[in-house]
């Protein structure tokens, strides 16, 4: 009898006692794992304050510009297939030329920004940007932007320089998908289709820029780099032609001097560093540019060829077809039906400058583009009937003679480059 109670008294203590045990348990490997993660994070800590050794041996960047330009890793390669960001501006009479070469140059990869500058009535200004939202291709891709806070612009004064570096910004913020910068006038045109530009750019290096440029100012010494003048677009909001103030200045000694054309294919690298400006060079010119005559023809040029990190990607050709005066005068001559054959022997990309609606205008469209009744440009991406009425395949190309010529034109080019012919010299 005393035995069974002894025996229920402890009978009523294990279930208590496995409980406790259990509970005890559960706290201990709470705890050691607590314990084990705390001594982790604390070996690791003692780890990083002892890199490896190869660690140790590489040198971090001096200085905030090699961070930026060496600093993280080069992005993967792009799109096999080109993009082109454009800009396409003109002034006051230029709606309809502009819109001409909108419609000729459309391909649905591209990208283009419009800029009708304060001189154009505001009904021109509201005009294109109606069109503009009431195309139904454009409504659909959405890659056409319009500038609608106007630019004064003075073609000799840095005004231009400002609103194509204001362009460069806007497309540099819209997207990411483009790799050169191409900018046109109202009165320019292209001379081959955009399928024949994407086609025969496919295998050109995309750090490369073509820029027209030389450092023998010759005449220009003189006249453009030595006088001072105001341009009055920067604060007046009327146009008025540049006018010149005194003292002349010397040429600069901290940088040399280049000049050349003030159309360019510029690689969105070099745009980005242009705007950007991650060392002061690009700011320093601006300021010094804003006082020089006809700066659109000389400030690229001598932002690229004086950076060692982008001379070597300046390619000596603006890709244009332009028929001048000797010595050039300030405009070039109105190309006409007899320019013709010149143009297209040139193998350019693009003629300068057409009056609007010329005949040989016509004559580009159906001889060169394929163009009729003012539609698009036919390409691999039009779709629908009537033909380019809706978007197709974009990356479908269908290429022509005009990327024959092209390519042959480039292919002169790198060859001359390769061996450093009529590069920044």
């Amino acid at each position: 009898m005393e035995n069974s109670k002894k025996f229920n008294m402890e009978k009523k203590w294990v279930f208590p006692l496995v409980i406790s045990s259990l509970i005890f348990v559960f706290f201990f490997a709470t705890s050691f794992n607590m314990g084990l993660v705390s001594s982790l994070r604390k070996i690791n800590s003692i780890i990083l304050l002892f890199p490896p050794r190869n660690s140790m041996n590489q040198t971090s960047p001096l200085f905030a510009e090699d961070k930026v330009m060496h600093g993280p890793p080069p992005p993967p390669p792009g799109p096999s297939i080109p993009r082109f960001a454009y800009l396409i501006s003109g002034s006051r009479g230029d709606l309809e030329k502009l819109w001409r070469t909108l419609r000729t140059l459309y391909h649905p990869l591209n990208h283009y920004v419009l800029h009708l500058d304060l001189e154009s009535p505001v009904e021109e200004r509201l005009e294109l940007a109606s069109r503009v939202e009431k195309d139904l291709v454009f409504a659909k891709v959405g890659n056409v932007y319009m500038i609608t806070k106007a630019n004064m612009v003075t073609y000799r004064g840095p005004t231009m320089v400002a609103n194509t570096l204001h362009a460069c910004a806007i497309l540099l913020k819209r997207s990411k998908d483009w790799d050169w910068f191409i900018n046109l006038s109202a009165s320019d045109y292209p001379l081959v289709t955009q399928d024949d530009l994407i086609s025969a750019f496919s295998d050109v290096n995309r750090e490369l820029n073509f820029i027209e440029h030389t450092s023998r100012l010759g005449w220009k010494e003189n006249q453009r780099a030595m006088p001072l003048i105001v341009d009055p677009g920067l604060y007046r909001s009327t146009k008025q032609d540049i006018y010149w103030v005194s003292p002349r200045r010397a040429l600069p000694t901290s940088f040399k001097l280049f000049t050349g054309s003030a159309w360019m294919v510029l690689s969105r690298s070099f745009v980005e560093y242009v705007i950007w400006g991650w060392d002061n060079l690009p700011r320093v010119l601006l300021m010094y540019y804003t006082n020089f005559v006809s700066s659109p023809e000389g400030y690229f040029q001598t932002v690229i060829c004086n950076v060692p990190d982008f001379a070597h990607t300046a390619i000596n050709h603006d890709m244009h077809y332009i028929s001048w005066d000797n010595p050039p005068k300030q405009h070039p001559h109105t190309l006409s039906l007899n320019d013709t054959a010149k143009m297209i022997a040139s193998d350019a990309a693009f003629g300068r400058k057409f009056g609007q609606d010329d005949t040989v205008l016509d004559k580009i469209d159906k001889e060169l583009l394929g163009r009729r009744n003012g539609s698009f440009t036919p390409g691999g991406w039009c779709g629908g009937k009537p033909r380019c009425s809706k978007v197709g395949n974009p990356r479908k190309l269908r290429p022509g003679p005009g990327a024959q010529r092209l390519r042959r034109l480039i292919g002169r080019l790198l060859l001359q480059a390769k061996y450093k012919q009529n590069q920044c010299t």
